[in-house]
């Protein structure tokens, strides 16, 4: 645990679908889950929600995500991911945790006191074009300040400049509630994590049901990850975002690679590769062993498609 918190004040100091059309309404804006049309299709990990229907709610969803999504320079300790968030993207995820440092009317993303040598806008610019060549996916961004500590109103004033003056606000769905997948299709879904900005309150108790133990072990931090899984299944409703991520001990890599194969395991078992409706599942390094396109594959089980890369 010493080892852990002194980790955390170092911080603080310092693919396509193989035939056009297979999809009812592909191409319009509107997805069905006609299985028997698919049956056979082979689906890229790139267009994995073109599979579920427009009335599918986000919160029976399994989305994998990234935790500290734009984390990979600063050491060791610091990183929490090996690839840029388009190539996250591309690989499956459709959660990205976004870190902001409110600084001259710009947000840098940092974990802790790193510069990620990334800016808020290359972030948007990255989702933007992902989701120009695949219409029929939508991400879910945890928006969060991070490294500075100006006031929920500063903070919302530069994400307006962002909306308006940078001409970002018809990327965002900004509502309130979450969506159905064919409300959200196409666009960034704001989870906000500060007062004010719109969009979905992030951690809203009404809403959400999170587990993020980020001081937990490893050891400690498995029975937490698989009985949040258990509990979505068992008690659905709301959006259950369960972080296999943890700070404690040892860098963000080594608990990964501990965790991450453990998850996997789970979610391919006779038990656990029969559960839908996980949430978001947020990730450090989730490329190294294939588990983001495990989660996928928890949505598709009837769907009559087979996941390609």
């Amino acid at each position: 645990m010493g080892l852990g918190l002194d980790r955390r004040n170092f911080l603080r100091g310092a693919a396509g679908l193989s035939a056009a059309g297979v999809l009812a309404g592909f191409g319009s804006g509107q997805f069905t889950a006609d299985a028997a049309q698919r049956r056979g299709v082979r689906l890229s990990v790139q267009d994995w929600m073109s599979a579920l229907g427009d009335a599918t709610p986000v919160q029976r969803l399994t989305i994998p995500g990234t935790h500290d999504s734009g984390a990979r320079v600063g050491g060791p300790w610091v990183a929490c991911q090996n690839t840029p968030v388009d190539a996250q993207l591309n690989s499956g995820i459709r959660f990205l945790d976004v870190r902001c440092r409110a600084i001259d009317n710009v947000f840098a993303i940092h974990h802790g006191a790193f510069y990620q040598e990334l800016m808020f806008g290359d972030v948007l610019n990255a989702c933007r074009a992902f989701l120009r060549a695949h219409p029929s996916e939508t991400v879910l961004m945890r928006v969060k300040q991070e490294y500075s500590e100006v006031g929920a109103e500063e903070f919302r004033r530069i994400f307006g400049i962002y909306l308006d003056d940078k001409g970002y606000r018809s990327l965002f769905r900004l509502d309130a509630g979450l969506p159905t997948l064919g409300q959200a299709r196409g666009r960034v879904v704001l989870l906000a994590d500060s007062d004010g900005l719109g969009g979905v309150r992030y951690a809203d108790p009404q809403l959400f049901d999170i587990q993020d133990d980020y001081m937990a072990e490893p050891f400690g931090k498995y029975p937490k990850i698989e009985a949040q899984f258990r509990k979505a299944v068992a008690q659905p409703g709301k959006l259950f975002v369960n972080y296999v991520s943890t700070a404690a001990l040892l860098p963000p890599r080594s608990n990964a690679d501990r965790l991450n194969p453990q998850v996997k395991r789970l979610l391919e078992g006779s038990e656990g590769s029969g559960w839908t409706g996980l949430g978001i599942v947020p990730m450090d390094f989730p490329n190294e062993n294939g588990l983001a396109e495990t989660l996928i594959r928890h949505n598709l089980a009837g769907q009559g498609v087979r996941l390609t890369a």
